[in-house]
């Protein structure tokens, strides 16, 4: 199969609270590094045809507007968590230009919170100014966006089934913990791979940057970039400065090519 050439833009790479967090004061949040400073985690993946973004966090607007992204053909959800979800309403403004409802995917899991969250979106009666949304549902079999071919991967966040997704040589995952064997042979010959590795310690639902290097190891992937980043991890600089070879934190505004 032939895939097309992507751009990736880190729009967020923050846990749920993001980075600085409200009321704390320490080294990390009063840090003046940019780099330091992280929206909700999401991504948006560019080929020369199609725009897509994984999740809209609280801070979706702003991302949009940050990324100057003025046209998107779709959004991806990997779970329904309000810091994957809460920027869903924000869509109006794609509507708005496009003439044309938003094209959501989500499993079934997922859109039932969406449903619930934004009732109005859904109702009967169809009010000016309200988003449209198509709601397509997925599974863990691949489907296509535009030009684009996406194979999700099932990862556990704790208990909670969340979908990662590979374009091509390039894999995202975030808010896991743990990888079933079979869905871990999805992502083996990626070249890139991207993780969540909240913090130093092990964390009940997430994977800590030791694991995150762990499995990056285990799956033999040469480039990992590391996402949904506590301030409990540390100031960027000296965190990304102890990686080892290969490994990176990602920031807001990374751009990677593949």
């Amino acid at each position: 199969m032939i895939f097309p050439s992507l751009k990736i833009t880190f729009l967020g790479t923050g846990t749920s609270t993001g980075v600085p967090m409200i009321g704390c004061s320490c080294e990390v949040c009063t840090s003046t590094d940019t780099k330091d400073k992280r929206l909700r985690s999401s991504v948006l993946i560019e080929s020369k045809k199609t725009k897509i973004v994984i999740d809209t966090t609280p801070d979706f607007r702003y991302q949009m507007l940050r990324a100057n992204v003025k046209q998107l053909d779709a959004i991806i959800f990997t779970h329904p968590h309000k810091d994957h979800i809460a920027g869903l309403d924000d869509v109006r403004a794609y509507n708005f230009f496009s003439k044309k409802p938003m094209q959501v995917y989500a499993n079934e899991m997922t859109q039932e919170v969406i449903i619930r969250e934004f009732p109005y979106a859904f109702a009967e009666t169809k009010y000016p100014g309200l988003p449209e949304i198509k709601l397509n549902t997925i599974t863990v079999e691949p489907f296509t966006i535009g030009d684009i071919t996406i194979i999700p991967i099932l990862v556990w966040h704790l208990k909670m089934p969340v979908l990662g997704f590979r374009f091509g040589n390039f894999t995202y995952i975030t808010d896991a913990n743990k990888i079933d064997d079979a869905e871990k042979e999805k992502i083996k010959g990626s070249e890139i791979i991207v993780l969540n590795a909240l913090r130093h310690d092990k964390h009940i639902s997430h994977f800590s940057l030791p694991e995150a290097i762990d499995l990056v190891n285990e799956l033999q992937i040469p480039k990992a970039y590391f996402t949904h980043i506590s301030h409990q991890l540390g100031k960027h600089e000296l965190v990304h400065a102890s990686l080892p070879e290969g490994t990176k934190l990602a920031f807001d505004g990374l751009e990677i090519h593949i």
